[in-house]
């Protein structure tokens, strides 16, 4: 037939097939597959982006493929096919050079220690990639097949002993608690006096840094001793225990019940994303706003006290009062600012509540508020990503979410490519201990970014790993949101070989979720239509959808899509025929002269949170 095969990206194309084997496009000038091209005679035939193509020009055009789509085949960063989990291997592997010669030291303090089994299945640990109990045991031979879960076992011990005497050096909590096991020891041994002398220094500590727990077994063991002492005073001590035991017992119920409502609010965020119709919006009110309020204006202590911003921080933010929550995420993190001895021990809530600040700023479009924000957290991290391994992985997950979101603010897509790489490698370093919460809004963001810099390969393979999770359960949000910018994605791409399979699944996921809402009932009722349109209609689809969306950007809860999808600037996009990078760039320097024009009274932010 003399056909000529693809060639330079589908321009051209095989002759014979007539009009339903030649490349069509879509009204603005996308190319479009054709599935119904006639075979051609003397080649076996296969399916691709242009149509029905011989299978000499499947190779290239595979290469074309997978440089417009995903490689499908590629796990996401940290992945690793059938390894098993070895709680042992995973603490060696874990610690650090001087972690690893401290516990050689320990080990060895004794001399029959030279040359334990216990010491060369350490070894043996610290040279494998992976855990493989085959070759453990080729690597070990004086270590049999039974012997081995019990060494396992004790190495853990012994590991975890050896990090706690050198952890007991940088952390108070750990020293409280070994100051109090010393008093253990010096009563059983008789030595009242040494006991009593060492508990009023541990008591005091325990006070200052809110450890009730700790508190407790110290005023047990007060008890106890004054019981030794002269018989008269045995009354008065049981009193006055019994009174302390009530204060700290009635403490520690508030806490309970108020970092119970912190938790379940957090969790109703990580599993529903934010209120999705009034219904959810009333149900909120009707459980969380009164037992919350219940707390309003009562003597609390720190911890009390900063569960119950927390609550109402993250309580706001479900309801969409960005407003709210982000001034109570501004107490929740100036609050520590008042006892900073505290931030080493609540690390991670301290952090979080960094996140949760920048967040707000984030939904508020608070661009010079949040880069300065950023700024300082990003000193912050510096002392307390040093802490430990977990402090330095929150740490650097929120520095990222930051540094993603400041870019999508100021629509500098391509700047942020960096981040994205960057981000590959930490997930990479981090990803069996990072959970999928933590994973996917991150997968989110970099899809995000990739889509605004109109890269829709990099942006459906990172969408992939959220549409990929099994659990319904996990953000919900995010995985409707996903399957919507998939389809923008495989849209502008020109990916629609499947496109009304695609639009089906997503409305059914969506509808199972029970989180269809007007918004996206509209957009996915224009994907549906948009093939059947012509050039001037198109455009004039495009201008009704933007005029239908642009109000709901202060609807009580459908505005919520906009926090996930810029879909105003998508379609202004299309209607213009600018990127969506010149877009976003346009409104943010607009927003920032209007910014600079307009006079402010920040004399709260310095109050609550030094900025």
């Amino acid at each position: 037939m003399g056909a000529n095969n693809v060639e330079d990206g589908g321009e051209k194309v095989e002759e014979g097939l007539g009009n339903r084997g030649k490349m069509s496009t879509f009204a603005d000038g996308r190319p479009r597959l054709n599935v119904g091209a006639n075979r051609c005679r003397g080649e076996p035939m296969v399916l691709t982006l242009w149509g029905f193509t011989p299978v000499t020009a499947r190779a290239e055009q595979r290469s074309i493929f997978l440089a417009m789509g995903p490689n499908l085949t590629e796990k996401p960063a940290g992945y690793k096919k059938n390894e098993k989990r070895e709680g042992v291997f995973e603490l060696v592997k874990l610690m650090s050079k001087a972690e690893k010669r401290n516990f050689k030291l320990y080990a060895t303090r004794l001399g029959c220690n030279e040359g334990a089994k216990f010491l060369l299945l350490f070894d043996c640990f610290d040279t494998l990639e992976q855990y493989d109990e085959a070759k453990v045991l080729a690597l070990c031979p004086s270590i049999s097949k039974q012997q081995l879960p019990n060494l396992k076992a004790h190495l853990y011990k012994q590991i975890l002993t050896s990090l706690r005497m050198l952890g007991v050096q940088h952390s108070s909590l750990l020293e409280i608690r070994e100051q109090v096991d010393f008093v253990k020891i010096l009563f059983d041994k008789g030595l009242y006096v040494e006991a009593q002398k060492l508990l009023a220094k541990v008591e005091k500590r325990a006070v200052e840094l809110e450890q009730l727990p700790a508190i407790l077994d110290i005023v047990e063991l007060q008890r106890q001793l004054k019981v030794l002492c002269y018989s008269s005073e045995m009354t008065q001590a049981a009193d006055v225990t019994a009174k302390a035991t009530a204060v700290i017992s009635e403490q520690l119920a508030s806490i309970a019940a108020l970092s119970r409502l912190s938790v379940q609010c957090y969790a109703l965020h990580q599993n529903l994303g934010f209120a999705r119709s009034q219904k959810d919006l009333d149900r909120l009110n009707n459980y969380f706003k009164p037992r919350i309020e219940a707390y309003e204006g009562r003597e609390m202590n720190f911890t009390e006290r900063f569960y119950f911003y927390q609550a109402k921080a993250w309580y706001h933010y479900i309801c969409h009062k960005t407003a709210l929550s982000y001034r109570y995420a501004l107490k929740w993190v100036a609050h520590f600012n008042t006892k900073p001895e505290m931030k080493e021990l609540m690390y991670d809530s301290y952090m979080r509540g960094y996140a949760q600040v920048l967040d707000g700023m984030f939904l508020m479009n608070k661009y010079s508020a949040f880069t300065r924000t950023l700024e300082e957290f990003e000193k912050e991290s510096l002392t307390i990503g040093r802490l430990n391994d977990n402090a330095e992985m929150i740490s650097q997950g929120i520095l990222f979410t930051g540094q993603l979101n400041k870019c999508l603010m100021a629509g500098t897509y391509k700047e942020g490519l960096w981040i994205a790489k960057n981000i590959d490698s930490y997930l990479k370093r981090y990803g069996d201990r990072l959970t999928l919460h933590e994973k996917m809004p991150l997968y989110y963001k970099v899809a995000s970014l990739y889509f605004g810099d109109g890269n829709y390969a990099k942006c459906i393979e990172n969408l992939a790993y959220i549409i990929a999770v099994k659990d319904r359960n996990i953000r919900r949000d995010l995985q409707c949101y996903a399957r919507m910018l998939n389809l923008m994605a495989l849209y502008d791409a020109g990916l629609d070989f499947n496109i009304d399979y695609q639009i089906r699944s997503t409305y059914s996921f969506i509808v199972k979720m029970k989180d269809m809402t007007e918004m996206k009932a509209e957009l996915l009722s224009f994907f549906k239509s948009f093939g059947n349109l012509n050039a001037m209609d198109f455009k004039r689809e495009l201008k009704v959808l933007h005029e239908r969306l642009k109000p709901y950007e202060n609807h009580p809860y459908e505005r919520r899509t906009f926090y996930y999808i810029d879909l105003l600037s998508w379609l202004e996009s299309k209607i213009s025929g600018r990127s969506m990078g010149e877009i976003v760039r346009a409104r943010f320097e607009q927003s920032q002269r209007q910014e600079t024009n307009k006079p402010t009274n920040k004399k709260w932010l310095h109050r609550l949170f030094g900025i």
